[in-house]
C-alpha cells in the first residue's frame, strides 16, 4: 500500500532563559517593550507533523511517501530522514525560504516566549500530487495533515478529483480555521484523524453534530488521551482500545504523530482498525518516553514483547510477521 504524508516539515529551536520573564516586563511600558534575554541551553529538535508521522512509519518498516515544503537549509534533515528509511523525493524546496521553524524559550516559571516562522511551508500550495502519484506507480491513501492552509485544502480537493482516497488531519489547523474551510477539508475523506478536544472543535465550526460528520466520512478515529481511542464506523459497532503502558514520561510532543504512524502502518499491513490503533498506541508510548519526537529507536523484539504485553499474543501474532523489516 502506498501511502503519501503531506504535512508541516519543521525544526525547533527550543531555550532555556534561567530567570524570570516577569522581572523584566514593566506593565506600563508593554507598548515600548524591547527586551533579550541570555540563554543557556539550546536544543535543536527535527518536527513536523508529516516528518513525525514519517519517521514513525520507517521505523516500522515502512517506505513513506513525505510531500512538503522545505528551504535550501534542510539538506542535513533530509539526509537524517533518508538514512531512517523516508522516501524524501517529493519534497519542494523553495528558492526563496528558509525550512518553517519553532523558536521558544522558556523561563524558569515554565512561561514561554515563542514564534513560528511559516517560511518555505507557505510554498505547500505549489505542489501538486499527480507528479508524486506518477512517481510512487500510484497512490492508495493520501494523509493531509496541518500545513499550508491553501495547500491543505488543494490536496484535499486534488484528492477528490484523481479518485485518491484521503485521510484528513487537520489538527492544529483546526484553532485558525472557520467553518466552511474545514467543511471543505473534511468532506468526504475516508479517514478523519483528532484528539478529543479537535473533534468537539469540529462540530462546533461545521456547525455538523457528531453523526452528521461521520456521515461525511468513511470512519472517524478520535484519541482520548490517557483513555485510549475510539473508532467509528457508519453501521459498525464502535471501537474503543486502550492505551499501551510506557515505561517512562518524559514529553508528550509528538505523541498524537507517532499514533498516526502506527495506525497508517497497520492500514498498510491492511490490518483491521482495531489492529491499526493498536500498533499507533503502542509506538505513541516510545515518543513519550524520550524528548524530541524523532529520538526513538524500534526494536522488533522488544517492540513485540510491549505490544504482547498490552494487548494480548493473538494480536501479537498478527503484527508480527510485518515486523521483518525492523531491526532485531
Amino acid at each position: 500500500m502506498q501511502i503519501a504524508i503531506t504535512g508541516s516539515i519543521a525544526t525547533d529551536h527550543l531555550m532555556t532563559f534561567p530567570g524570570r520573564f516577569a522581572d523584566s516586563l514593566v506593565v506600563e511600558q508593554l507598548d515600548k517593550i524591547s527586551l533579550s534575554f541570555l540563554v543557556e541551553e539550546l536544543d535543536v529538535r527535527r518536527g513536523g507533523v508529516a516528518a513525525n508521522i514519517c519517521f514513525g512509519m520507517a521505523g516500522l518498516g515502512l517506505r513513506p511517501l513525505l510531500v512538503g515544503s522545505v528551504g535550501s537549509d534542510w539538506v542535513d534533515y533530509r539526509s537524517w530522514l533518508e538514512r531512517h528509511g523516508v522516501d524524501c523525493g517529493s519534497v519542494r524546496v523553495s528558492e526563496l525560504r528558509h525550512t518553517a521553524r519553532f523558536i521558544c524559550t522558556t523561563d524558569v516559571d515554565q512561561a514561554q516566549i515563542a514564534s513560528f516562522y511559516a517560511g518555505a511551508m507557505s510554498e505547500a500550495r505549489e505542489i501538486e500530487l499527480r507528479p508524486v502519484a506518477e512517481r510512487a506507480g500510484g497512490l492508495d491513501l493520501v494523509l493531509i495533515g496541518a500545513n499550508d492552509p491553501e495547500g491543505m485544502l488543494r490536496h484535499t480537493e486534488e484528492c477528490r478529483a484523481l479518485g485518491y482516497p484521503f485521510a484528513a488531519d487537520p489538527s492544529q489547523q483546526l484553532a485558525f480555521a472557520d467553518g466552511p474551510f474545514i467543511r471543505r477539508l473534511v468532506e468526504g475523506a475516508t479517514w478523519l484523524f483528532s484528539n478529543e478536544y479537535e473533534a468537539h472543535l469540529t462540530e462546533q465550526k461545521t456547525g455538523w453534530t457528531a453523526d452528521e460528520v461521520l456521515a461525511r466520512v468513511g470512519t472517524r478515529v478520535t484519541t482520548l488521551g490517557s483513555k485510549g481511542v475510539r473508532i467509528e464506523r457508519r453501521g459498525e459497532p464502535t471501537i474503543e482500545v486502550g492505551v499501551a503502558r510506557e515505561l517512562r514520561k518524559a514529553d508528550p510532543t509528538g505523541v498524537g504523530d507517532a499514533f498516526r504512524a502506527g495506525f497508517l502502518a497497520g492500514l498498510s499491513w491492511d490490518l483491521h482498525p482495531e489492529r491499526c490503533a493498536q500498533v499507533g498506541s503502542m509506538l505513541a508510548t516510545y515518543v513519550i518516553e524520550t524528548i524530541g519526537t524523532q529520538e526513538y529507536e524500534i526494536a522488533r523484539g522488544g517492540f513485540l514483547q510491549r505490544f504482547t504485553d498490552a494487548y494480548g499474543p493473538a494480536a501479537a501474532a498478527e503484527v508480527a510477521p510485518h515486523l521483518s523489516g525492523v531491526r532485531a
